[in-house]
């Protein structure tokens, strides 16, 4: 039953177990017997917890019995993220820092301590980049997460893990967690679907500083494999919470978005965003994928966003903003006791190195001018939707790219000949975090070459189930969920780096 199992969507499962059909002890066993065959091959999970999930799921199987079934999402294995993302006894490596490898977490984080209400069973942490700081996954402690649909390749990131493992059917529901696209990168290259909902919308309780994820704005989300999932999950943890300052109280049924006609949106198509290079077996997946939305009675036409900045003058606007949060944290185990850069020079990536230092040397003005700049980027996506109901593009400018055996796997440097910033810069996604605007990305197709292109769906300022609309509408107009054929017949052959 592995394979059965392990690609019913979250919907089917949790039926399932709320009519008796199927237990949630089943039900964990046939994923942990996944995840022990096909993880090392991908290294999708870096921390498993199976004892304690094998104890939850007999408690969640009582409860079903004793009459106390909670939510679609109970005795449901979840997955978590391992870079900002908290379990009380749990590990937290910040995405695979060495000197991390034992530090254990006191505390949740808002994701898993909401999916936990709802009856979810955690059963460990996915594989992340160092900080989170680019749109791949590798780092020194744990290596590369291989992509499910060509292990050559890499998953995306920094929720890389959280993808692969959706991919491969080793989990139905995973974490992500997005500061310039990190749950949208690793869907498009995954071939899943991954949802980041306005900022505000899914708490973010952050200490001592609970502004932080305002600095760059920071999301939890969903990483599923159908929009309905993402429905699904995001009904049971988005919400007020008093811990958060910028947390909406307002809250959306992502469910009763599903199946609303798109007949008279109208869908402002950017296959640039101005400024980017775009790889052309990208464009032209995106190119026909978006021309569907007419069939559905909407209204597609190609605009110009009037972006007046390169994209080299806001990958590096990103790269600041997330180097000051970076730095924050950096000061902050100081205070504790730990200099990392002083006694640990080698522990992070040269790249984030040489980040943090040059956020250090920034004044107050040249901080309030980097915001003025994010201003500027807000104010013309927030002008397209002075006439549209959606703006479509790209999620990323290029396919997969190869892993590399020196754990520090970057994106490409240049794209159609030009070049580019191989963290971050070939990523349509950060935009949005500089905004705060509803996004996903959607599998549009494959490439030549069988691997997942991702499109974008952005929406107005807490329009979030308009996006959740489009996207059920595009699902089913161009169904993917064959594709994850090409993945079960994957090699699991292990490789090492």
């Amino acid at each position: 039953m592995t394979t059965e199992l392990a690609y019913k969507s979250l919907k089917e499962l949790s039926e399932l177990i709320k009519d008796l059909k199927l237990s949630p002890v089943e039900l964990l066993e046939n994923q942990i017997k996944r995840i022990e065959e096909r993880n090392p091959s991908i290294n999708a999970f870096v921390f498993t917890d199976f004892e304690g999930a094998r104890e939850n799921a007999r408690q969640k199987e009582k409860d079903i019995l004793d009459g106390k079934y909670r939510s679609a999402l109970h005795g449901i294995p979840v997955a978590m993220k391992d870079l900002f993302d908290f379990k009380p006894g749990w590990p937290t490596t910040f995405g695979g820092i060495e000197l991390f490898k034992d530090n254990i977490a006191d505390h949740y984080c808002v994701f898993a301590e909401r999916t936990e209400t709802a009856g979810a069973n955690l059963i460990g942490k996915t594989n992340s980049p160092v900080f989170g700081a680019r749109g791949v996954t590798d780092n020194p402690l744990f290596g590369p997460t291989r992509n499910p649909f060509n292990i050559a390749k890499n998953s995306g990131g920094s929720s890389g893990g959280s993808g692969a493992a959706v991919a491969d059917g080793l989990i139905t529901l995973a974490e992500g967690t997005d500061a310039g696209g990190s749950i949208r990168i690793p869907a498009a290259w995954c071939g899943i679907y991954g949802f980041k909902a306005s900022f505000g919308r899914v708490p973010f309780v952050s200490r001592p500083n609970a502004f932080k994820a305002a600095n760059i704005f920071i999301h939890e989300g969903t990483m599923t494999r159908t929009v309905e999932d993402a429905a699904i999950a995001l009904n049971l943890i988005t919400g007020m919470d008093h811990r958060d300052p910028f947390s909406v109280s307002d809250k959306l049924d992502y469910l009763s978005a599903l199946g609303r006609p798109l007949k008279g949106m109208k869908i402002a198509y950017s296959p640039n965003l101005d400024i980017y290079p775009v790889d052309p077996e990208v464009a032209s997946v995106i190119d026909s994928a978006v021309q569907l939305f007419e069939q559905a009675g909407a209204i597609v036409e190609v605009v110009s966003l009037g972006l007046k900045r390169t994209h080299k003058e806001l990958s590096d606007l990103w790269h600041r903003l997330v180097g000051l949060s970076n730095a924050e944290l950096l000061e902050g185990l100081k205070d504790a006791g730990l200099d990392i850069l002083k006694d640990h020079p080698d522990a992070l990536p040269s790249e984030i190195v040489n980040w943090v230092e040059k956020v250090k040397r920034l004044g107050a003005m040249d901080v309030l001018k980097d915001q003025q700049m994010r201003t500027e980027v807000y104010d013309t996506i927030q002008h397209v939707f002075h006439d549209y109901d959606l703006l479509v593009t790209p999620t990323v400018a290029s396919l997969p790219v190869d892993n590399n055996n020196n754990r520090n796997t970057v994106g490409p440097t240049s794209i159609n000949g030009e070049e580019i910033d191989p963290l971050i810069g070939w990523c349509m996604t950060y935009f949005t975090n500089f905004s705060g605007h509803p996004s996903a990305s959607i599998p549009a197709g494959l490439s030549s070459t069988q691997l997942p292109v991702g499109m974008q769906i952005i929406g107005n300022r807490f329009a979030d189930l308009d996006v959740i609309k489009a996207s059920a509408a595009f699902e089913k107009l161009k169904p993917w969920h064959d594709i994850y054929k090409i993945v079960e017949n994957r090699t699991l052959e292990v490789q090492k780096v």
